[in-house]
């Protein structure tokens, strides 16, 4: 029997080894390798070749969110689970047009986790049911209006979030793989697009879209 092949990426080195426990515990999974934050995530998938990965949402550098853009954007064909502490239904639902195929909050993980991994390999959609219906919902009345978010590029969504963040050109550009330069114009693409005039608009954008959060 094939084994579902597994890459788990957290920033937390307690809670990768918990999960690869967890998953040492059943027949039919491998974890094949690790990742601290989203670059080295991008990286171990294009080396690995894994099945499903699990991504947190919260990383230093690149997140889940742009983690799961990157590998959309690179053709992988790794399917991404979202392991996270956060309920906002505004991240659920930004994921879920990012491709991603589940999302699971750690506290309620445990063994539902297995049944999520062996779901989203067969190519089903899991979502935690505390945040499901809130996410459904949100989907559902989203109207005619349109997101303004949603008319940036994948990378430009990346680039927002970055600079949402505080980044510099340069560490956007390191982060990405991409020239100083074309961070640039990404940043300028997304500034135009957005209606945006300087980074404290940029910043309270991202906070009102959901694409970052105020942290205490």
């Amino acid at each position: 029997m094939n084994k579902i092949r597994v890459l788990i990426a957290d920033d937390h080195a307690i809670l990768r080894e918990g999960v690869r426990a967890l998953l040492a515990g059943t027949d039919d999974i491998e974890v094949v390798g690790q990742a601290a934050d989203g670059r080295e995530a991008i990286e171990a998938c294009r080396r690995l070749d894994p099945d499903v990965v699990l991504l947190d949402i919260a990383m230093p550098g690149l997140g889940g969110l742009e983690a799961a853009l990157e590998l959309r954007k690179g053709g992988q064909r790794a399917r991404v689970l979202i392991l996270s502490q956060y309920e906002d239904r505004e991240y659920v639902r930004r994921l879920l047009k990012a491709g991603v195929a589940g999302y699971v909050l750690k506290k309620s993980a445990g063994s539902e986790l297995v049944g999520a991994i062996r779901a989203v390999h067969r190519g089903g959609l899991v979502l935690d049911p505390e945040v499901a219906r809130a996410a459904m919902e949100e989907s559902g009345a989203e109207g005619g209006g349109g997101d303004p978010y949603e008319s940036l590029t994948d990378r430009e969504k990346q680039v927002f979030r970055l600079v949402a963040e505080g980044k510099s050109n340069k560490e956007t550009a390191d982060l990405l793989g991409i020239s100083v330069k074309t961070a640039m114009s990404h940043r300028e693409h997304v500034m135009e697009k957005l209606h945006l005039h300087n980074r404290t608009e940029l910043v309270r954008f991202a906070l009102k879209m959901g694409v970052i959060r105020m942290e205490s």
